[in-house]
C-alpha cells in the first residue's frame, strides 16, 4: 500500500490534487474513524428502525384504543418534525433532563453521549416511517390467509409473527429499502451534536489542509459506494425471500 500512498503524494506534488486522507497517517485515521463511525450508526438504526417499525404495526392493530392512538400520535410526531430538530431535542432537551454521571477525572457527563442521542434520534425518525410501511404490507396480506392461520388454532401473535409478517415484508420490502437509504443519507446530521461521522471529521480535514473541493468530491464518491453496497444487499435480501405471488 506505501506505493499507493506515494503515488497520492506525488499527485499533490504535480498537480495540487490534495488528498492527505490517501498519504498522511494523521488524516487517514481520521477519516476512516469518521467512516466507521458512519457504518455504526447506519447500521445500528436500520436494525432499530426495522424493530420499531415491526412492533409499531403490531400495535396499531392492537383491541386497545389508547395503544393504538399512542402508537398513531409518535408516527404523527416523528414524521412531520424536521429529523435536525428532533436530533436537538433529544441531546438537548431529553439530555438535560437526566441524571448525569461522573468521569474518571471527577467531572459530570451526560448519561449518553452524542453517538447514543443519535442513534436513538434517528432511530424514531427512521421507525415512524416503517411503522406505516409495515402497515401497509400487513393490508395487503389476503384476509384469507388470515382467517385459515385462526382455523389452525392460532393466536393472533402467532399470526402476525408466522404468517403476516413474512408476507408483508415481501409486500413493503421496495419501500423499505427506499427508507433504509434515507436513514443511511440522514446520518449527516449526527455533524450537528458534533459526532465524529464522516462529514464531521471530513470538515475538520479540509479545516486544516485547505482541500474542500478534494475533500467534498471524496465525500460524494464514499456516500455513493455506502448507498450502493446498502441497496445491493437490500435487492440480494429481497430475491431470497421471494414467494410467487407474494411479491
Amino acid at each position: 500500500m506505501d506505493a499507493v500512498w506515494e503515488w497520492f503524494a506525488w499527485l499533490n506534488e504535480a498537480y495540487g490534487i490534495k488528498l492527505t486522507i490517501f498519504y498522511d497517517d494523521y488524516d487517514r485515521r481520521r477519516f476512516f474513524n469518521g467512516l466507521w463511525h458512519t457504518v455504526a450508526l447506519s447500521g445500528i438504526c436500520i436494525v432499530l428502525s426495522l424493530l420499531i417499525g415491526v412492533v409499531g404495526a403490531w400495535l396499531q392493530g392492537s383491541h386497545l384504543t389508547w395503544t393504538r392512538r399512542l402508537v398513531q400520535g409518535y408516527i404523527q410526531c416523528f414524521r412531520n418534525t424536521p429529523p435536525l430538530v428532533q436530533l436537538y431535542f433529544f441531546y438537548f432537551g431529553v439530555s438535560a433532563l437526566l441524571p448525569t454521571v461522573e468521569t474518571d477525572w471527577g467531572g459530570q457527563a451526560p448519561l449518553l453521549d452524542s453517538f447514543q442521542w443519535a442513534v436513538v434520534s434517528l432511530s424514531f425518525f427512521a421507525g415512524a416511517f416503517n411503522v406505516e410501511i409495515f402497515r401497509a404490507g400487513i393490508e395487503a396480506v389476503p384476509r384469507s390467509t388470515v382467517e385459515a392461520a385462526e382455523a389452525l388454532g392460532y393466536t393472533r401473535l402467532q399470526i402476525y409473527r408466522y404468517v403476516v409478517l413474512p408476507l408483508a415484508l415481501r409486500f413493503c420490502w421496495p419501500a423499505l429499502t427506499s427508507n433504509m437509504v434515507n436513514l443511511l443519507k440522514t446520518t449527516t446530521l449526527a455533524y450537528a451534536i458534533a459526532v465524529p461521522e464522516l462529514l464531521y471529521v471530513s470538515n475538520q480535514i479540509w479545516s486544516d489542509e485547505f482541500n474542500v473541493p478534494e475533500m467534498m468530491n471524496v465525500l460524494l464518491v464514499v456516500y455513493l459506494l455506502l448507498v450502493g453496497v446498502l441497496v445491493w444487499a437490500m435487492h440480494r435480501w429481497e430475491r431470497a425471500m421471494r414467494v410467487p405471488g407474494f411479491g
